[in-house]
């Protein structure tokens, strides 16, 4: 099943990132994300926190009860919800890193150099990489506030809808890595995923899943870009390689 194979290909980027060869450059990408994701998720549940205590306060006492309802129903919508925004934003900065691991790990897999390009033409690359998260933060902005909206105003289904989104859109994030190093344009891209949407829902849907997860979310941006890396080698490469 699709799916099931989705979820795996995420799982092998755990067994991927401790390969020799493969550690130092996992290790940017790695810092890049304990030291943003962490240090903001420490600040807004801090903001969390607060906002309840206030919520609380003016609650009165009969309703005190509300507050434990509340916190579960926030902590779900906000790991859900600000994982995916927070991947978008993080990867402008990582993005060079990520492709440039996830270069690697395809030379790892397949014994083949994408090209011979040097440092040098790595840093010319930048502002392409760039360019190309702003394509990805563009696709998934609108898109992001009308699915929130949904989540709101249509119960079950919005919240469904959130969920299938933000699988969709790590799966985007993730993927497009191997494809923009091969010069694939992103509308492409999306076709190919499209194509095999059991195998990007699965991924993205594993993706998720560890994102919520306090600790191991850390590791999951590099763990992430290896099982993508991998999902190209098997399911994509041959067709833009000659």
């Amino acid at each position: 099943m699709q799916i099931t194979q989705g979820m795996e290909y995420f799982f092998s980027g755990f067994k991927l990132i401790s390969q020799k060869g493969l550690k130092r450059f996992v290790l940017i990408p790695l810092l890049i994300n304990i030291l943003l994701f962490g240090s903001s998720l420490f600040f807004l549940f801090g903001w969390l926190s607060d906002s309840f205590s206030y919520i609380n306060n003016m609650l009165p006492e009969w309703l005190s009860w509300l507050e434990w309802l509340m916190w579960p129903i926030a902590i779900l919508i906000v790991l859900f919800s600000y994982s995916m925004l927070f991947t978008v934003i993080t990867n402008f900065i990582a993005a060079p890193f990520n492709a440039l691991l996830s270069e690697k790990v395809e030379l790892y897999l397949t014994g083949q150099k994408i090209n011979d390009d040097g440092f040098a033409d790595l840093v010319k690359d930048v502002p392409r990489m760039l360019a190309r998260e702003w394509t990805k933060l563009c696709y998934y902005l609108p898109r992001a506030i009308g699915f929130f909206i949904l989540l709101w105003i249509l119960p079950v289904i919005g919240q469904v809808l959130w969920v299938l989104f933000t699988c969709w859109m790590f799966a985007v994030q993730y993927e497009d890595y191997a494809f923009d190093n091969h010069k694939v344009s992103f509308k492409h891209m999306k076709d190919d995923l499209k194509s095999k949407q059991g195998l990007s829902y699965g991924f993205g849907f594993a993706v998720m899943l560890l994102t919520t997860i306090p600790f191991i979310n850390l590791i999951v941006m590099p763990v992430a870009v290896c099982g993508a890396t991998r999902l190209w080698v098997d399911n994509y490469r041959s067709k833009y390689r000659n």
